[in-house]
């Protein structure tokens, strides 16, 4: 790696390890798409080497043409999910160990085998099981949201904070998959709504958007991965206590959040 990235590597993973956020990166470098990738994967690599952390999937982000206005791109972008970034549904997180999280219902695609190369919907959806799932999205900078460049997202791991997946179930249609309704409550009460068709028109699209983009990397999904596949809303600043999520023919999931 070159000196800059070395450096911005270096600034994220210390962000991280001291809970202190950074400027953003762009107010000191201009990156390309393809650069900021690269950083992202070095990041992974050296996070994973530090922290004895392994490679568990992939999140999807930007999935509505709202969000990618905010980075001025015309596509979504991904970031990688490691082991230390999964939670099980109804655990606790404290807010300590994290910066400015969001909050973002997702369907989670669970792999049951390893994916060809830019596989399509087809296929995904033959080698899979999907989970009721919540983001959190977590950036390591200064007032982040919603200020972000994509170069800034990219090198941050897009953002990557924890994924809550429930139990898997069995995949629905294609047609069903369009039109999965989703309730978000927080301590009991109803704050969200919106429906699957918000992800790319449809999840296994925005999961086949993933792996045609891993493929121009030459990278493909593999059996035991779990893939984020993108928001119902625009996110939510998280608050304390129990929020609940609920999707029509799929099952629900909850993660809490304290002091």
């Amino acid at each position: 790696m070159t000196t800059v990235a070395d450096r911005i590597v270096h600034n994220l993973l210390t962000a991280r390890k001291t809970k202190q956020p950074i400027e953003f990166i762009r107010n000191e470098y201009t990156l390309d798409e393809e650069t900021s990738y690269s950083i992202q994967d070095e990041f992974i690599k050296r996070k994973c080497e530090q922290e004895n952390d392994e490679v568990a999937g992939y999140k999807i982000s930007m999935t509505s043409a709202e969000t990618q206005a905010i980075a001025g791109t015309h596509e979504p972008a991904y970031g990688t999910l490691l082991t230390s970034n999964l939670v099980k549904s109804g655990d606790s997180v404290s807010l300590f160990s994290l910066f400015a999280p969001l909050i973002e219902p997702e369907i989670m695609f669970i792999l049951n085998e390893d994916l060809t190369a830019g596989a399509d919907e087809e296929e995904i959806s033959s080698k899979c099981k999907i989970a009721a799932g919540i983001e959190v999205p977590d950036a390591r900078y200064i007032d982040w949201f919603p200020n972000f460049s994509l170069a800034d997202l990219l090198c941050d791991n897009t953002a990557t904070g924890l994924v809550v997946v429930s139990d898997p179930v069995e995949p629905l249609s294609f047609k069903e998959l369009a039109n999965v309704k989703m309730e978000l409550f927080l301590n009991g009460e109803k704050i969200s709504e919106g429906v699957s068709s918000a992800v790319l028109g449809n999840p296994v699209s925005s999961v086949a958007w993933l792996s045609q983009k891993l493929a121009e990397k030459n990278k493909t999904l593999k059996k035991g991965m779990v893939i984020s596949s993108g928001t119902f809303i625009s996110p939510l600043p998280v608050n304390e206590g129990t929020y609940t999520v609920t999707y029509s023919n799929i099952g629900e999931t909850e993660i809490t959040f304290g002091w």
